[in-house]
C-alpha cells in the first residue's frame, strides 16, 4: 500500500514539475515578445515555441528523475533540493542549446531560453518548497507518519533517536528499539520501548500486533555488536520494509564528514575541512575587507606602538617567528617585539606565561591589550591567516604536542587564527591545551560565518584582555 501511495506522489509531483516547466517556457516567450521587450525582427507565432517542448518536457522528465528529484525526501534539507533543482535546470538548458544546434531550420531567442531558465527553476523551486513545507506541517500534527524500528542501542542509538525526535517535521515515529543490551541508558532516556533482541526482528516484522506498522528499519549497531550486521540484513533480505544503515563512526569522525562517491562505489570522508568552495571564497573576501579597513584604520595606532617599541627596547621593531598554519605550511608570523633580541638564547624555546620576566613593563602593557598581534592583520591580507581559527604554534612546540595530544594536528585542517573560539572562551597562554584543542575541534566542526562574526564581536568586546591575554 505505501509502495502505491509513493508511486502515486511521485506522478502526480512528476506531472507538476513538467506542467510548471511548460507555463514557464510559453510564460517566458510572452515576457520576451509581447513586454517591455523590443522584437526587430517581429513576434514569431506561437506555434514556433510549443515545438521545443516535445523536447524540452522528456529532457526535464529524464534528468530530474536521473538526479534523484522524485526520491523520498523526509529528512533532507529543503535548501538542498532547491540546489539540486538548480543545478539540474541548468544542466537541462545546457543539453537544450546544445541539441538546438543539430536543429538549424529555426533559431529561437536566446531571451526566451535565458528568461525560461530562471523561470522554470524559480518555479519549481517555490512549488517544493511550498509543498515540502505543507507535508512537514500535517507531519507535526501526526498526518503522513511511517514509522520505525531501530536495531541497535548505545551511543550510535541514543544519537539517532534524539534526531529523530527533535525533527517532529520528519513524520517518523520510533515504535521501538532492538538490542542484546537492554539496559542501555541511550534507549531508555528517550522513552523508547526494548521490543526484544536482535533475533526477534523477524518475528516483529511479521507480527503487527506486536509492534505495530514497520515501515522502516534503522540500523545503528554499536561497533561492539558489527558481527551480526551480516544476519539483520539477512532477516530483512524478504521483508518490504525500507532499511537504512546508521554506521557507529564516532570513534573516527573527528571533523566534518562527506560521502563521495568512486566509480559507484561509497567512499566517506572522516576528517573534511568545512571551508570548501564558496565557504572560503567568502571567508577569504571578508579577512581582505576586514584586515585591509583595519590596516587603515589602525596604522596611526601601530605606528604610535613602532615609534615607542624603537624607542623602549631599540631595533627591530617587529618579531618574527616561524608558526604552522593550514596543513600544517609554516609561514612566518610578526608581532610586535615585547622582549630583548635573543631572550630564549639561554633557555630555548619555551612557552610563554603570565607576567613573562622577559618582557618589561612595555611590553607587558603590549600583551596585556593584545597589541602586539596587530601586525598580524598583515598575516591574514597575504592569506597565512585569518581572522578567525585556531591560534598558531611554533613547529618545535607542535612535534611535542602531536604524539602528546590526541587530534592535536586536526586544528590544521583550517587556517590559524588571528583571534579563535578557544580564546575567547579564556584558553590563552599557559592555559590547557586539552582544553584549547577541545575548543579549536569544536570550532571546526560547527564553523559558520554567523560563528566566525559571533567571535569577532565577542573579541571586541572581551577577546583582547581577557584571561591569559599575555
Amino acid at each position: 500500500m505505501l509502495y502505491r501511495y509513493s508511486e502515486v506522489f511521485r506522478t502526480c509531483l512528476s506531472l507538476a514539475d513538467l506542467g510548471l516547466v511548460a507555463a514557464s517556457w510559453l510564460l517566458a516567450y510572452w515576457i520576451r515578445f509581447f513586454t517591455v521587450f523590443e522584437a526587430p525582427l517581429g513576434v514569431p507565432p506561437l506555434q514556433t515555441y510549443t515545438v521545443p517542448l516535445l523536447l524540452i518536457l522528456p529532457l526535464w522528465l529524464v534528468m530530474f528523475r536521473s538526479r534523484g528529484l522524485y526520491d523520498p525526501r523526509r529528512t533532507e534539507s529543503l535548501w538542498n533540493e532547491a540546489g539540486q533543482i538548480a543545478s539540474t535546470t541548468a544542466a537541462c538548458v545546457v543539453l537544450l542549446v546544445a541539441a538546438s544546434f543539430f536543429f538549424r531550420s529555426y533559431s529561437y531567442s536566446r531571451g526566451v531560453v535565458l528568461l525560461f531558465s530562471v523561470v522554470s527553476a524559480t518555479s519549481v523551486i517555490a512549488f517544493r518548497l511550498v509543498g515540502r513545507m505543507g507535508l512537514r506541517a500535517l507531519r507535526r500534527r501526526g498526518l503522513n507518519l511511517r514509522y520505525a524500528l531501530v536495531v541497535g542501542a548505545g551511543r550510535m542509538a541514543e544519537e539517532f533517536i534524539e534526531r529523530i525526535h527533535s525533527h517532529a517535521e520528519f513524520g517518523i515515529r520510533i515504535r521501538g528499539v532492538l538490542t542484546d543490551s537492554p539496559a542501555s541508558t541511550g534507549v531508555l532516556s528517550h522513552s523508547v520501548p526494548v521490543l526484544g533482541g536482535y533475533s526477534d526482528l523477524k518475528s516483529l516484522l511479521g507480527n503487527e500486533q506486536a509492534a505495530g506498522r514497520i515501515d522502516q528499519v534503522f540500523i545503528a549497531l554499536p561497533g561492539d555488536d558489527g558481527h551480526v550486521l551480516e544476519k539483520v540484513l539477512n532477516d530483512l533480505d524478504d521483508e518490504v520494509v525500507g532499511v537504512r544503515l546508521v554506521p557507529d563512526l564516532y570513534q573516527f569522525m573527528t571533523l566534518r564528514s562527506s560521502v563521495e562517491q568512486l566509480d559507484g562505489m561509497a567512499m566517506i570522508g572522516l576528517r573534511d575541512s568545512p571551508l570548501v568552495g564558496w565557504a572560503a571564497v567568502t571567508k577569504r573576501i571578508i579577512d581582505l575587507v576586514v584586515a585591509g579597513t583595519g590596516l587603515l584604520v589602525l596604522a596611526p595606532v601601530m605606528g604610535a606602538i613602532a615609534i615607542t617599541n624603537r624607542m623602549v627596547l631599540g631595533s627591530p621593531v617587529f618579531f618574527i617567528q616561524e608558526r604552522m598554519g593550514l596543513d600544517g605550511r609554516t609561514f612566518r608570523m610578526v608581532k610586535f617585539r615585547t622582549m630583548e633580541c635573543d631572550a630564549e638564547h639561554e633557555t630555548g624555546p619555551v612557552w610563554s606565561e603570565s607576567r613573562d620576566p622577559r618582557c618589561g613593563r612595555w611590553g607587558a602593557f603590549l600583551r596585556g591589550r593584545s597589541l602586539d598581534e596587530l601586525p598580524q592583520l598583515w598575516n591574514v591580507l597575504r592569506g597565512e591567516m585569518s581572522l578567525v581559527g585556531p591560534r598558531p604554534e611554533r613547529p618545535f612546540f607542535i612535534e611535542r604536542f602531536r604524539s602528546e595530544i590526541p587530534g592535536y594536528m586536526l586544528r590544521h585542517k583550517v587556517k590559524a587564527g588571528l583571534t579563535g573560539w578557544a580564546q575567547i572562551r579564556g584558553f590563552r597562554g599557559d592555559t590547557s591545551l586539552e582544553g584549547r584543542i577541545e575548543h579549536d575541534i569544536y570550532y571546526i566542526q560547527n564553523w559558520s560565518l554567523g560563528l566566525d562574526l559571533r567571535i569577532l564581536v565577542m573579541t571586541l568586546f572581551r577577546g583582547w584582555t581577557g584571561p591569559g591575554a599575555h
